[in-house]
């Protein structure tokens, strides 16, 4: 990893160099944009890359608020915020998950998913205190008519554009780490499946213009996720501690209960009687029926594919542990055998020799017939 004392060199640009310096190297890069900012030259496109771009001044009864739309200019902010989410996970991993397993002594398989949620804890725990705070200071929680109100939501508050834009640039940056650090070939399809549905319903809502309905089902799934990869760690300390696992099934059924709910009331209900239902993308409105629908079959598909894998899982479980229960049972227990009761001579031995008390031997003399 970055930030690591090596005792091996490796060659300039060879592939084991840019693994093991991926996030020095990306240091660099975010350190040129930063230098940038002093010269007046190259400060109009540096703040390109820090800034997020399209904003607009929007009236209000006292003064005026600046808000923000997306465009193209959108992937270029989401690229150097790549960077800085590349250089935050190595400093994780080295600082703090390295020195941790160190102490466990974990497994090949066992380290890679501690490693896997030891990053996910940190992310997702972050992002449910931003998205909480975003969520409450904009009023979305005390409101829920804001959620489908004044659809298309084009103008959208530095915070909230703000905080998608960091959204995308994490989950796309997991996208290289499967190969920076080195993941097993087992465990990448999986990953990519869970990246690849963060990627597509973010991206939607952001595109969509539903950022406000995207907040409140983000903070439901992350909060979620936190409890799961909380008591994965758990129990890779000590195997005996399942208790949050059990907090987090209980958890589970219910965010996908609530996350289909909002989705329905919101999508299905709420936009399907707004009046103005004309698809006009350069205004930002995609509110059809066709689009309605495809929303809502891609969250149901995805709720129903995550119980779907949540109930598999269980029941693995339970019969594995009931397979281990009923070993236990028919293995009999081991018969003690009964002390051998062994008739011995009066007397005693010696040499092989069986002695009379008195020294002489205990077989009758036979009489000599006269």
């Amino acid at each position: 990893m970055a930030f690591r004392r090596r005792t091996k060199s490796y060659p300039l640009f060879s592939q084991e160099f840019v693994i093991h310096n991926h996030a020095d190297i990306g240091f660099c890069l975010v350190l040129c944009v930063l230098i940038g900012l002093m010269f007046e030259v190259t400060a109009k496109t540096a703040f390109l890359f820090i800034l997020p771009q399209y904003n607009i001044s929007v009236p209000t009864a006292d003064s005026e608020t600046v808000h923000y739309h997306y465009g193209p200019k959108d992937l270029v902010t989401i690229l150097f915020y790549i960077f800085i989410t590349i250089i935050l996970h190595a400093v994780v991993q080295e600082y703090i998950l390295d020195k941790i397993s160190k102490r466990l002594h974990l497994s090949k398989v066992k380290h890679s998913k501690f490693n896997e949620s030891g990053q996910l804890v940190v992310f997702h725990f972050t992002s449910v205190i931003w998205c909480f705070y975003v969520v409450v200071t904009e009023g979305y929680l005390t409101n829920p008519r804001s959620l489908w109100e004044d659809y298309p939501h084009v103008h959208l508050p530095f915070q909230v554009k703000f905080f998608y834009l960091c959204q995308l640039a994490y989950w796309l940056h997991a996208l290289p780490e499967l190969y920076f650090q080195k993941v097993r070939k087992e465990e990448i399809p999986r990953q990519l499946q869970y990246i690849c549905l963060y990627l597509v319903h973010i991206a939607g809502a952001y595109l969509l213009n539903l950022s406000r309905l995207g907040l409140i089902l983000l903070l439901l799934q992350y909060s979620t996720e936190f409890l799961f990869h909380m008591a994965r760690l758990f129990y890779f300390a000590d195997e005996n501690n399942e208790k949050l696992f059990s907090a987090w099934a209980a958890v589970f059924g219910v965010t996908r209960l609530f996350i289909l709910t909002l989705a329905v009331l919101a999508v299905g209900f709420g936009l399907a009687r707004m009046e103005n239902q004309a698809f006009d993308p350069e205004k930002g409105n995609f509110n059809t029926l066709f689009c309605r629908l495809c929303v809502l079959l891609l969250v149901c598909a995805a709720q129903a594919w995550l119980m779907w894998r949540f109930i598999h899982s269980q029941l693995r479980h339970w019969r594995e542990y009931w397979n281990e229960q009923s070993a236990k049972r028919r293995v009999p227990a081991t018969p003690r055998l009964p002390a051998r009761l062994i008739k011995r001579e009066s007397g005693y031995h010696e040499n092989g020799v069986v002695k009379a008390e008195n020294g002489t031997s205990p077989r009758t003399k036979k009489l000599k017939s006269p």
